[in-house]
């Protein structure tokens, strides 16, 4: 079989990449095609396998109009010539647009209910649409496969992950020095249109509160402004989950970190005007994410909230917490693999529409 995986973010190679790495072990052809955004181009370099930039999306709304138009002809451009039986995507609409043009199925990961315009622009065109139980969008039932856990547990599974102790040396910690990892989004995705994030009168507040307590480090999107630059985490950033394992805190407007940390038993807070349904889970169900609202009042609550945390300072009971979220979840990289493996054969989403629960 040929698959195309469409990517547009750091965190879909991280989700996808183990499942393109047993594909490729078993024979099958794999071609990607990656948006230019972050370290999604360096990630690729680093694992090896040959893919198709089609650029950067750009941020103001003419720019996301002609992006999408871009995207959508240059992926048409590579599958025209390749052939790709199947197209997989984090529910991108510019693979999911070419892959109905062509008549080919299209899978569509997704876990972001707030993501109006790309869920609009994708649903009608995707085959089998796949979400964690813990979504809260209303889907078509036709199209739902849903499964217990987050996406994040496909990379960061200690079955497919090991913390490395180095990455203290190269951020220049001792062992068990205490460090908190603070992440602030540029916010230029089209779900977050109009939204300007946590401020950066409370970014600072954030910053000099914690330092307190703990070493401070920053990883942003964006330009820091100069007094904030000293904290900027230097790293390669193959190394960032090694970062976020040893942490003593989370904090920051990125959901996939937050939950990210919750799933490497690291304690996070995330900031933002709507959350989603898995950090609300991750908080609800086991207490490793803690989510504020973008209210004045809930920023001001968030700091408060993470001294809380810095100040307990028990690694332990977080390790518990991720036992239990493993116990529950199912391994979503096998359960991805089986599903993509399984769907051109005629087992659609009518045969495989039950929650997959733990194996």
């Amino acid at each position: 079989m040929k698959y195309l995986f469409d990517i547009g973010h750091p965190a879909e190679f991280h989700c996808f990449k183990h499942v393109i790495g047993s594909l490729i072990k078993k024979d099958h052809e794999v071609v990607i095609t990656a948006r230019d955004k972050e370290v999604t181009l360096y990630l690729l370099e680093k694992f090896g396998v040959p893919y198709f930039s089609t650029g950067k999306n750009l941020p103001t709304k003419l720019g996301k109009m002609y992006s999408l138009l871009r995207n959508d002809y240059r992926i048409f451009r590579i599958a025209k010539t390749i052939n790709p039986d199947i197209f997989i995507n984090f529910f991108s609409p510019f693979a999911a647009q070419v892959g109905k043009l062509l008549g080919k199925p299209v899978i569509g990961f997704h876990d972001t209910e707030k993501a109006n315009i790309s869920i609009r622009l994708s649903q009608p065109f995707t085959d089998v649409i796949v979400v964690p139980e813990c979504y809260k969008r209303k889907l078509p039932v036709k199209k739902k496969i849903m499964f217990k856990g987050v996406f994040e547990l496909a990379y960061l599974h200690p079955k497919y992950f090991t913390p490395d102790p180095a990455v203290l040396d190269l951020l220049k910690l001792k062992r068990g020095e205490t460090y908190v990892l603070i992440r602030f989004v540029s916010h230029n995705a089209v779900h977050d249109t109009g939204y300007k994030g946590l401020g950066l009168e409370k970014k600072r507040e954030a910053v000099k509160t914690f330092e307190k307590f703990a070493k401070v480090f920053i990883s942003s999107e964006e330009e820091l402004p100069d007094d904030l630059k000293k904290y900027a985490i230097k790293i390669p950033p193959e190394k960032m989950h090694d970062v976020l394992f040893y942490a003593a805190l989370i904090y920051g407007e990125s959901a996939t970190m937050a939950s990210e940390g919750a799933v490497l038993g690291t304690p996070a807070i995330f900031v933002d005007k709507k959350g989603r349904g898995y950090t609300d889970e991750l908080e609800q169900k086991y207490g490793l994410v803690f989510n504020f609202s973008n209210l004045l009042i809930d920023r001001e609550k968030s700091i408060t909230k993470g001294v809380e945390l810095l100040k307990l300072q028990n690694k332990e009971q977080w390790q518990i917490k991720r036992d239990k979220l493993l116990a529950d979840s199912i391994d979503v990289t096998a359960f991805m693999l089986q599903l993509i493996e399984e769907y051109p054969k005629g087992r659609g989403a009518a045969a495989l529409r039950r929650p997959f629960g733990p194996s």
